[in-house]
C-alpha cells in the first residue's frame, strides 16, 4: 500500500501515537478526547452524530479510516451497537483490535468491500478525499447503508481538495448528489480556525515533554499543521473551508 497517499506516515504516526504520553495529553487538551487525532476533528464536532442517530444496542457502525478505534468505540458508549472499521495504517488496525472488541480490517477506500445494507451509521472524519474515486466510492457507502442509514462526514477543502466556492460545490457534495443522496451541510471554518489556534497552544504546552520522549518531529509537525492558523481569520478562509454533512439513504417504500 506504500504507493497510497501518507501511507508510510501513518503508519509511523499511530506507532508514536501508541506510546507517546505528550501526544495522548495533547489531544486531550486540544480535542476534549484522545481519539490519537491527527487532523481537526475535536469532541464537540464528532458528537454532532448523536442528533442524527437513536442509541440502539443493535446498531451496526462502520467508521471509515478508523485509526486505533479509539473515537468509534466512544460513539459506541454513547449509541450501542456493533463497531466496524477499515484504515489502510497496519499500525492503527492492529492497536485498534488490542483495545477493543470490533471487526476492524486493514483496507483502503476503493478496494475494501462489505455486504449490502450492513450499517446504520458509516462516519468518515477526515478521511473521504484520500479515496482515489469520490463518486464511485460514495456509491459503495450508500450501498453499505441500510435504508434510513446516516453518512456523517467532517471534510475539509484547502489542503488535499481544492478550495471551491462553498458546500455545495465539493468534490462530495457533487458525488453525494449524483447517487441521490439528500444531505445537509454545516460550514464549520471559523471553528476550525479558532480549533487549529487551540492546538497550537495546547502542543505548545507539552513542548518538553515532546522534547523528553524523543519525538521532537511529531511536535514540529503539530507546528506545522497550524501554521495557517497565524494569518487573519479572513484570510484563512479564502484558502481553507470545513463542512460537517450529514446525508440519509432513503427508506424503502
Amino acid at each position: 500500500m506504500e504507493e497510497l497517499l501518507f501511507h508510510s506516515a501513518y503508519e509511523k504516526f499511530y506507532a508514536m501515537a501508541r506510546s507517546s504520553w505528550a501526544f495522548g495529553s495533547y489531544c486531550r487538551e486540544a480535542f476534549g478526547e484522545d481519539f490519537s487525532q491527527d487532523g481537526f476533528s475535536d469532541v464537540r464536532q464528532i458528537a454532532r452524530v448523536l442528533e442524527y442517530v437513536r442509541p440502539d444496542e443493535n446498531l451496526r457502525l462502520l467508521d471509515v479510516g478508523c485509526g486505533n478505534g479509539k473515537m468509534i468505540a466512544w460513539l459506541q458508549a454513547r449509541l450501542g451497537g456493533e463497531i466496524h472499521g477499515f484504515d489502510y495504517a497496519e499500525a492503527a488496525i492492529a492497536t485498534a483490535g488490542e483495545l477493543h472488541k470490533g471487526d476492524f480490517r486493514v483496507g483502503a477506500m476503493g478496494e475494501i468491500d462489505y455486504p449490502e445494507h450492513s450499517f446504520d451509521l458509516i462516519t468518515a472524519l477526515d478521511t473521504l478525499y484520500f479515496a482515489p474515486d469520490m463518486t464511485a466510492f460514495v456509491g459503495q457507502m450508500k450501498r453499505w447503508l441500510k435504508p434510513g442509514g446516516v453518512l456523517f462526514a467532517l471534510y475539509q477543502e484547502g489542503d488535499v481538495q481544492p478550495r471551491t466556492e462553498n458546500a455545495g460545490t465539493t468534490v462530495l457534495a457533487r458525488a453525494l448528489a449524483w447517487h441521490g443522496m439528500t444531505f445537509q451541510a454545516e460550514d464549520i471554518t471559523r471553528e476550525c480556525y479558532d480549533l487549529l489556534r487551540h492546538k497550537r497552544l495546547c502542543a505548545q504546552k507539552f513542548h518538553a515533554e515532546f522534547l523528553a520522549e524523543g519525538n521532537a518531529m511529531w511536535y514540529d509537525m503539530l507546528m506545522g499543521q497550524t501554521d495557517c492558523a497565524l494569518e487573519p481569520y479572513e484570510s484563512f478562509r479564502e484558502k481553507m473551508a470545513r463542512y460537517v454533512f450529514v446525508a440519509r439513504k432513503e427508506e424503502k417504500r
